[in-house]
């Protein structure tokens, strides 16, 4: 069985070998520009683990993999217009380097490419596979809609929160996973437990995401402390703060959110602390282990030798920083 950092390096051949139409440049430049911007490729080697588990010729579903990467690259492209950012991973978001007009329509091509990449791989299940693709992809549409109504809110409830995380990040990797397990033949009940296993997984993913970002290293990170904070983004910790405060803290919270200019250092110690008296940090930390012992469950269920399993867990494990 192929491992994760083996199934990682073959996902990067293959986006660097990916070929696009000579015509137009201002259409498909841009899309190869996205894709060789690097990422953690966690969508992809997902798949191919999941179907790594049933089937020891990964490369044949390799196109699919392409393609679930080719469409998270989209939301991002698409993330990044809507929230007006200038950089991302160290390098000019599309808008920023072209214009809004070709990071719509270059964004919109993903999509496309992205459906065609995962109707080459030739299949029984294609239909299958497919309806699970549009499914999850209406549904991340749905979760970033409501993270868009949060924005305006304060009373924004940890439930509402997990399940606009669920919609925006976990279905993604849950579509992955299971469509890998089902393109590898595994039985209708396995593909639907390892569906819920990345949704766990991803929730658990999301939320160290939230929690690196106050108290994380930026060198390890790979991004700026505290950017969730001084955006007033309704993460699980903002969230989780609002509920717990008492008024004079709650007032506090408040005042800092409300604020239009201020040093952002200050922002960032001053809502740490609050975060720090409220005890949101152990609180975040106790429901990413709650999330990550729900998935080991549910992959114990799984029914395949447990040594067939390993890679999949351990990329799940090394995602999350738990030991496994």
């Amino acid at each position: 069985m192929t491992s994760f950092n083996q199934l990682l390096d073959q996902v990067n051949v293959a986006i660097a070998n990916m070929k696009y139409p000579a015509q137009p440049t201002g259409l498909y430049e841009p899309i190869q520009y996205v894709l060789a911007l690097g990422g953690k490729r966690i969508r992809p080697v997902f798949l191919l683990l999941a179907y790594s588990m049933y089937r020891n010729d990964p490369e044949r579903v390799m196109n699919a993999a392409l393609g679930v990467e080719t469409y998270h690259n989209y939301t991002l492209l698409h993330d990044d217009l809507m929230d007006r950012a200038d950089m991302r991973r160290g390098k000019e978001t599309v808008h920023k380097k072209w214009d809004n007009n070709t990071a719509i329509l270059s964004g919109d091509s993903m999509l496309v490419l992205a459906c065609q990449l995962i109707l080459s791989v030739k299949s029984p299940e294609e239909h299958e596979i497919m309806e699970l693709f549009i499914r999850t992809a209406l549904e991340i549409g749905e979760g970033q809609q409501f993270d868009m109504n949060f924005e305006t809110r304060t009373d924004v409830t940890e439930a509402e929160y997990i399940e606009m995380i669920r919609l925006k990040t976990s279905v993604l990797i849950a579509c992955a996973i299971k469509m890998g397990a089902v393109l590898g033949g595994a039985s209708a009940d396995d593909a639907e437990r390892l569906y819920h296993f990345g949704e766990k997984v991803g929730l658990a993913f999301q939320l160290q995401d939230d929690l690196l970002d106050v108290y994380g290293n930026p060198d390890i990170f790979g991004k700026r402390i505290g950017g969730d904070i001084l955006c007033n983004k309704k993460t699980f910790m903002l969230i989780n703060a609002y509920q717990k405060a008492n008024e004079a803290q709650r007032q506090e919270l408040e005042r800092w959110m409300k604020l239009k200019e201020y040093v952002a250092e200050e922002k960032i110690q001053a809502v740490t602390h609050l975060y720090d008296d409220l005890s949101i940090r152990e609180l975040c930390i106790d429901r990413i282990n709650q999330y990550f012992n729900e998935a080991k469950d549910i992959l114990t269920a799984v029914e395949l030798p447990e040594s067939s399993k390993q890679h999949l867990w351990e990329f799940a494990a090394h995602l999350i920083n738990r030991k496994y």
